[in-house]
């Protein structure tokens, strides 16, 4: 574990940005991160460097990612279709099966060494969702978990009723994660109708949009979704 901890954490707003682009991105933050661990490890004492942390946040134009052990039959699409409705398609190194991710979800990556926090992937989760159910009550949108089933539910009590609002996925290496969690505010819910999302055939989907009734302003939910996750992994946040 490293000496010293590091909770300053670089946040980065991507805008809307192409998924292979942030998927580059990403990963090339994830494997700094690793070289420097590397490095530590035969450091003398005293030179070792600090690990970086980053909190990463954008929008993606349509597209659907299925996770290493996912199940392509659960995109209900042929792929030679996919340009017809301007998605694209990528098979990715994140656990979970399939996702969408499109203009109006607020899509975040937390690159981060945890070994500067805590070292428990299932915390890791949990505050993850718990910051998108804290994000939602500011909202006055009831949201909670399902047990079993990663991510954020409405109605988590009524399972005809239960309702995906946010999918995660993330993969780790030595304590340093990549990927993360989408979140639907304003997104256009019907190209999930042409998947099995995270290869779930009997819950349905919603977004912040559809419960409220109403455009729901994006940057009030990344402010307050910084805000929280700011709070729960006691980072220091910096612009």
């Amino acid at each position: 574990m490293n000496a010293v901890l590091n909770h300053q954490t670089k946040f980065i707003d991507l805008g809307l940005i192409a998924y292979q682009q942030a998927w580059d991105y990403q990963t090339n933050l994830f494997n700094s991160i690793l070289e420097i661990k590397s490095a530590n490890r035969t450091a003398a004492e005293g030179e070792q460097q600090l690990t970086d942390n980053y909190l990463l946040f954008c929008e993606h134009p349509h597209v659907y990612t299925l996770g290493k052990s996912g199940n392509e039959e659960n995109l209900l699409i042929k792929k030679e279709e996919l340009p017809a409705i301007g998605a694209t398609y990528f098979h990715i190194n994140r656990g979970g099966d399939i996702t969408y991710h499109g203009p109006g979800q607020l899509v975040g990556y937390p690159i981060l060494d945890l070994e500067n926090f805590f070292t428990d992937i299932h915390q890791y989760m949990r505050l993850l969702e718990e910051a998108v159910i804290q994000t939602l009550q500011e909202f006055e949108i009831k949201a909670g978990r399902i047990k079993g089933l990663t991510g954020v539910w409405l109605d988590i009590d009524d399972p005809k009723k239960a309702r995906k609002i946010c999918a995660m996925g993330v993969k780790t290496s030595r304590w340093v994660t990549l990927h993360g969690f989408a979140l639907n505010v304003n997104t256009d819910l019907s190209y999930f109708d042409k998947m099995i999302p995270c290869g779930i055939n009997d819950k349905a989907v919603t977004s912040m949009q559809k419960e409220l009734g109403r455009l729901v302003d994006m940057t009030e939910v990344k402010n307050l979704m910084k805000e929280k996750l700011a709070t729960l992994f006691k980072m220091n946040l910096l612009a």
